[in-house]
């Protein structure tokens, strides 16, 4: 019959405050009626204060009030092993299932979350990203708290929790207020790691502060005192056992636990002997105590400590060298001096140490030189028990190195497996291990290849480097090396170095010898070269392009990427909107996926932006829906989904569509911010939303988030659109500071035209730049909306047109301005851009003085929400001597026509 200790609930002295805090908050948890919620308990002091007893109390009282538990603890050896505090959290309650079950469960989550909380192994591909990751886990906690409602989350020892879960959870936690959840943690302050800052302010950002657990009084310790060793307790013996434990309720229960194993009267007699039993239960006294329980003993001790929480006795006697009797010989003798609790026979389920102060002096107690060992021959036994490379690999992080394959590969197949799970950080770690032990001479290369491809998102910098040095060593294989050429060169330009993602690519192509290798290296040159805004020459590379673009087939992805980038230089440059939709049809003739393992996802969205410019917007959003869904459903929900958020936004802002615009472009800024600020995405985030911001006549808001945000110089090195460099020239324009948007657009015009950027329907620098010198310089704002015509009339997008006649019409002779506004409106009205028409309707209603045009004005900007145009637009109508302005179904008619204009 397996033996376990009989835990006995004690008295919990001096917690009154805390538990009624407890009983407040399962309360709220449990009571019927709108005013349930849940919320946030933290419990914080040293170690021994009785944070695990407390949390005990917790799980009885959850549990008899029919709450559904979720409990773990973070370990000080597990801290390594990614998602270990998710896994105790989740997988008790999923694991076990038939897949068929567990898919049904998690639906589209399943390849994203189920990696990483061990319930299934992680599928070939792209891994999801960090945040995507999180994203799956908010989603799974969040189904499972619904289904089993209420809910308490207990997590004890969260300083010794893995970076992974504990940023998870930091971010979770607030939403307990909005759940049936009550979480509760336990932890030591001063024990808190660097990357647990988040979690250190969670409690003040939830309203709250942490319940700080003081040291027992001299009363209190009296009161546990007599309760464990008899009411006949002495006072002066009562009063030396706290001096002697200060007060730590742990160490005066172990005391007491130690007064009856010795049969010590509790009497003053006594009490000079408390000082050496409570030496022995700490430190080097225990470490005493532990040896004293002889070799075999001490070693079985010294694996479990190894090994951590929750310890498979069978793999803790392999570490030891032990059989099986001896282990459970071992194991009663630990249990008997209250060092080890847990089954003391063969059972395997798993043994834990009374008290992680216990865990830690043991370990800290083995030889350096031993521990070492210990780790590495642990290691081997996970392996052979079939836990695999990553249970293996943390005990691998500890070991020195002995330029051993086995452990190259072991890390390497953890560092693989733990990257597709979505923990890059911890992949991070091993694969720095492994290229210290080091690898063979000849797998160099790829380890610091590996090594850079899973620093990519956390270490940019880093992940240059080891790519640097990959391409340094001699390499074999040419996959490798084209591989790691074009990761370097796409880590280059997304840290907004594009010269030189190009120069590297420009170097290794001639010496590139298969004709298709050669052809993905130039492909990946000419997208880079086409998102520099200072490339030296882009007249030639467009050249060049065509060339080879118009010879290519399209028949594989390679191909079809360089069609693409055709496609998109095509529209840049201006050239006939039919000739850039036939390119980009070639792309699209086979569908193609958005979120490819090896490849960027710029050309796909490069084709979609052909079809908004060439005003097929509808074209566009179904792409960009497929795209949309691919990233999420690849847990991609970083920098890629905070584009596709707010790309669709910039296609629903051209459509006129903008409040959808404004929802969807904050969406996107929220996703951008968590990348980080100044970057890429994060420029694309602001700029639409504040283009969106000014079209809905909030001026001062958008100025407000431009200098929020610090959007405006230095921009950005890479071509972003809208330009960065206009839009802010367009909100300077909209505050009435001509000056400075002159000077901003005049940039714009020495950064654009030597490279061909012409098309006014993809930035249109000249009708800004024409508005803003009109005051001073007619004749100049004349030309320049001419200009811009011509090119918008080469390029034949009805929207381009028509917002090009409004803008020449604002600056011309007043004679000439209603023909201008009326051709506006004729080119308007066949484009999608409904935003851009009710402008133009707003002006030729204007000039013309017609109530019948104003209205219909009016009807368009209301539906597009152009907000301060709907108000200006209302006060012209009511100025006309409209009572009211006509909002009937026959006012959306086309205007009048004025008898003296031909259209």
């Amino acid at each position: 019959m397996t033996e376990r200790r009989v835990r006995t609930r004690r008295t919990i002295f001096e917690r009154e405050a805390e538990l009624v805090a407890v009983d407040e908050a399962l309360d709220r948890l449990t009571e019927p009626g709108p005013d349930a919620g849940g919320g946030l308990l933290s419990l914080s002091g040293p170690a021994g204060l009785g944070k695990t007893t407390l949390l005990t109390e917790v799980r009885r009282r959850a549990l008899a009030r029919s709450c559904t538990l979720l409990a773990a603890r973070g370990g000080e050896q597990e801290q390594s092993q990614p998602f270990h505090v998710a896994r105790q959290l989740i997988q008790p309650h999923l694991a076990g299932r038939p897949e068929a079950d567990l898919r049904a469960a998690l639906g589209g989550w399943y390849a994203i979350v189920g990696p990483a909380l061990g319930l299934c192994a992680p599928e070939q591909g792209a891994a999801p990203d960090p945040q995507g990751l999180r994203d799956g886990l908010d989603w799974v906690l969040t189904h499972l708290i619904v289904q089993r409602p209420p809910v308490v989350l207990v997590l004890d020892d969260a300083h010794w929790a893995d970076p992974e879960s504990l940023e998870w959870l930091a971010a979770f936690a607030p939403r307990a207020e909005h759940l049936p959840l009550l979480l509760v943690v336990a932890y030591r302050p001063d024990e808190l790691p660097a990357h647990a800052e988040a979690f250190r302010t969670l409690p003040r950002r939830a309203g709250r502060r942490p319940l700080t657990l003081a040291p027992l009084s001299a009363d209190a310790v009296s009161a546990l005192v007599r309760e464990s060793v008899g009411a006949h307790a002495e006072d002066a013996f009562c009063r030396e056992a706290w001096a002697v434990t200060t007060g730590n309720p742990f160490e005066a229960v172990e005391l007491t636990a130690k007064v009856r194993a010795k049969g010590l009267e509790p009497t003053e007699a006594g009490a000079p002997l408390l000082r050496d039993l409570a030496a022995a239960q700490r430190g080097s006294g225990l470490v005493a105590r532990l040896h004293n329980l002889g070799p075999s003993t001490v070693r079985f001790a010294w694996a479990c400590a190894v090994l951590g929480t929750a310890i498979p006795r069978q793999i803790a006697a392999r570490v030891a060298g032990l059989g099986a009797e001896e282990a459970a010989d071992a194991t009663r003798r630990l249990w008997d001096a209250r060092i080890l609790a847990g089954p003391t026979d063969e059972d395997d389920t798993g043994l834990e140490f009374v008290h992680p102060l216990i865990a830690t002096a043991i370990y800290r107690a083995i030889p350096d030189a031993l521990r070492v060992a210990l780790h590495g021959r642990t290691a081997t036994a996970v392996v052979d028990a079939g836990l695999g490379s990553s249970a293996a690999a943390r005990h691998l992080l500890e070991t020195q190195p002995e330029n051993d394959p086995w452990v190259v590969r072991t890390l390497r197949e953890a560092a693989a497996e733990n990257l597709r799970a979505g923990a890059p950080e911890a992949a991070r770690r091993q694969l720095a291990r492994a290229l210290q032990e080091p690898p063979a001479f000849d797998e160099r290369a790829a380890v610091l290849y590996e090594l850079g491809c899973a620093s990519l998102l956390t270490e940019p910098a880093n992940t240059v480097n080891h790519l640097r040095a990959a391409l340094a060593e001699p390499i074999d294989d040419p996959a490798l090396r084209q591989g790691i050429v074009i990761r370097l060169a796409q880590v280059l330009a997304h840290s907004d170095h594009l010269r030189e993602a190009s120069d590297l690519l420009a170097r290794e192509i001639p010496h590139t010898q298969d004709a298709r290798a050669r052809l993905r290296l130039q492909s990946e040159q000419f997208m880079w070269d086409a998102f520099d805004a200072a490339e030296p020459d882009s007249p030639a590379r467009s050249r060049r392009l065509a060339k080879l673009a118009d010879r290519l087939t399209g028949r594989d992805l390679t191909e079809r990427y360089v069609i693409g980038l055709r496609a998109w230089d095509a529209c840049l440059r201006g050239e006939p909107a039919d000739v850039a939709l036939h390119h980009a049809g070639r792309v699209l003739e086979t569908p193609f996926s958005w979120a490819h393992e090896d490849r960027g996802f710029e050309v796909p969205v490069l084709a979609a932006m052909v079809h908004m410019y060439a005003d097929r917007p509808g074209r566009a959003e179904e792409l960009f829906e497929t795209g949309t869904a691919e990233f999420e459903r690849q847990g991609w929900h970083g920098a890629h989904l905070s584009f596709a958020y707010s790309l669709r936004a910039y296609i629903r802002y051209r459509r006129g569509r903008l409040v959808e615009a404004e929802e969807l472009a904050r969406a996107g800024l929220r996703l951008a911010e968590r990348v980080g600020r100044r970057t890429p995405v994060h420029w694309y985030a602001i700029a639409i939303l504040v283009t969106t911001l000014i079209a809905r006549g909030r001026v001062d808001e958008a100025w407000g988030l431009a200098r929020e945000h610090e959007y405006g110089e230095p921009f950005p090195a890479a071509v972003v659109f809208p330009d960065s460099q206009t839009v802010y020239a367009e909100l300077l324009l909209a505050l009435g500071d001509r000056k400075a948007a002159t000077v901003e657009l005049e940039a714009v015009d020495r950064r654009l035209t030597p490279r061909g950027i012409q098309n006014p329907a993809w930035c249109p620098w000249r009708l800004l730049l024409a508005r803003a010198v009109a005051p001073e310089d007619p004749a100049r704002a004349r030309a320049l909306a001419a200009e811009a015509l011509r090119r918008a009339r080469a390029f034949g997008a009805p929207s381009a047109i028509g917002q090009a006649l409004r803008v020449a019409a604002d600056v011309a002779e007043p004679q000439d301005r209603v023909p201008l506004l009326w051709e506006a409106v004729n080119q308007l009205e066949v484009s999608p851009a409904a935003y851009e028409l009710a402008r133009a309707l707003a002006a030729l209603g204007a000039a013309l003085r017609d109530a019948t045009t104003l209205n219909r004005a009016l009807l368009t900007a209301r539906e597009c929400g152009a907000d301060a145009l709907t108000a200006g637009l209302t006060e012209q109508l009511i100025g006309l001597g409209a009572t009211a302005p006509d909002t009937s179904p026959e006012a959306a008619g086309r205007p009048r026509e004025p008898r003296s204009v031909t259209p």
